[in-house]
């Protein structure tokens, strides 16, 4: 079993990317591996309205951006060029995703973490969803191993949030200062838009480094 510790932050387009990867290397180029995926939280607007942040004003004010779709257009072709149809200017706002980690990390003791956080990301970019809200995250998480009303709960739990938080805290001050950020097996990292040759090689690398001596 090879473990995989995934640091992400939902409302990345970066990290979508790097899911749709990850996934697809495993299954293309690593048929059969079993891998453990563990999902960590990384927050990159803690601090945003209950409302949101429209994209467009929130590109302009941190990166003097006037054109969104210019600003969408490498991560879009990345997307594209491994097979995810992926449209930025479907979603136009950016939420607190305290809630929405807060599950996924609830997600784990069920064995459906992973498929979560997929279905989660997946919501908000390609459907355009408000995974700040507790009704839609309740929606999603039915068919990952939760009641809906208990997801909710999970979801509005300010003591999950501060989980979240210590978890997000703890990521930093271990390095993690880009998403998605890799680790194999505890001991093999990389980070940002990684392709998918180069996520290959990091779990070749790991299987290399973790095999038994002879």
């Amino acid at each position: 079993m090879l473990q995989i510790d995934f640091y992400t932050e939902i409302t990345c387009p970066w990290c979508i990317i790097g899911h749709h990867r990850l996934d697809k290397v495993l299954v293309e180029r690593f048929p059969g591996l079993e891998a453990d995926i563990r999902q960590h939280p990384v927050l990159l607007l803690p601090d945003a309205p209950a409302e949101g942040h429209y994209i467009p004003d929130l590109l302009f004010s941190r990166y003097g951006a006037t054109d969104p779709k210019a600003s969408f257009a490498r991560p879009e072709a990345e997307a594209r060029a491994s097979g995810l149809d992926l449209d930025l200017s479907l979603q136009s706002w950016t939420y607190r995703t305290q809630a929405a980690h807060g599950l996924i990390l609830a997600a784990q003791e069920r064995g459906t973490q992973h498929q979560l956080a997929v279905a989660i990301t997946h919501a908000y970019f390609l459907e355009a969803r408000n995974i700040s809200d507790a009704d839609a995250l309740g929606d999603i998480a039915v068919a990952f191993g939760f009641d809906r009303e208990e997801a909710r709960t999970i979801a509005l739990d300010p003591e999950q949030h501060r989980r979240v938080e210590q978890e997000a805290a703890r990521a930093l001050a271990a390095g993690v200062r880009s998403v998605p950020h890799f680790v194999f097996s505890g001991r093999i990292a990389i980070n940002g838009g990684r392709s998918e040759d180069e996520i290959a090689a990091a779990f070749n690398a790991s299987l290399i480094d973790s095999a038994p001596s002879t």
